[in-house]
């Protein structure tokens, strides 16, 4: 049997998945299972331009695929049941691995682990946010810086069973004001890897030719811009950047 096409075969939806904020759908594309995000489904909100999530989700995986080490799933825009939206392939985690967690403070392990912060929990009891220290975590936290991601909660990042971390949730991503609210931030401060300053570069050029000619069927010519001062700016200081101005730096619900 000839495999799908998944941009004009049919997609049938199979389920509603119920924890996400806008109009999210479990579907099949023949025997490829997908997640469906009509543009019709998303909530206006007073910070991003309306109808405007399922263009960057794409937008996030193009650049994703630039910069390198396999983040953001297979990700495009294709009618559906409900009209125009973001399709993006399922990807079946390891409920047994956790990426990022709260544990109690006397419990963080001492070393391949990163802090992020404390707080107490619905009983009382102090609890630490923390994430694994790894490459392929670190290079999802510097994705996040260039596309000004606003929303990388815990559950956003998916734990393979492979050993892969896959982002996922990027509509709120490339504004040109800074957005940056992550669970990642256990590397603050520290320099970039040679490998991912090869990323940010190759980012950067691929603005000047065909990343840039894709995005702007996504993206407006300001967010474009940011996205490339982001990256000369990343690349100039050679570090992982510090939170800055008032809003908070990490999302709510963290996860």
């Amino acid at each position: 049997m000839a495999a799908p096409n998944l941009a004009t075969s049919e997609l049938i939806l199979t389920g509603r998945i119920t924890t996400a904020s806008n109009a999210t759908f479990l579907g099949s594309i023949g025997d490829v299972v997908v997640v469906y995000k009509p543009i019709a489904g998303e909530n206006p909100l007073w910070d991003f331009p309306e109808g405007a999530l399922a263009h960057r989700e794409v937008a996030a995986y193009l650049v994703s695929q630039v910069f390198g080490g396999d983040i953001v799933p297979h990700t495009w825009l294709r009618d559906g049941p409900l009209g125009e939206g973001m399709v993006q392939l399922w990807q079946e985690q390891d409920p047994k691995q956790d990426a990022v967690n709260l544990l109690p403070v006397d419990r963080v392990p001492a070393t391949g682990w990163k802090q992020v912060l404390e707080g107490r929990d619905e009983s009382g009891s102090m609890v630490a946010l923390v994430h694994e220290d790894s490459p392929k975590l670190r290079r999802m936290a510097v994705l996040d810086i260039i596309i000004n991601n606003a929303d990388r909660k815990g559950n956003h990042i998916l734990a393979m069973p492979d050993g892969r971390r896959h982002g996922v949730d990027h509509g709120l991503t490339f504004h040109r004001d800074h957005k940056l609210r992550t669970v990642l931030w256990g590397w603050l401060g520290e320099d970039l890897s040679a490998q991912e300053l090869d990323g940010v570069d190759r980012v950067s050029e691929g603005l000047h030719g065909e990343l840039g000619r894709n995005l702007t069927d996504l993206l407006t010519a300001e967010e474009i811009t940011s996205l490339a001062a982001r990256c000369a700016r990343l690349r100039l200081t050679g570090r992982f950047p510090a939170p800055s101005g008032e809003m908070s730096a990490v999302p709510w619900p963290l996860f």
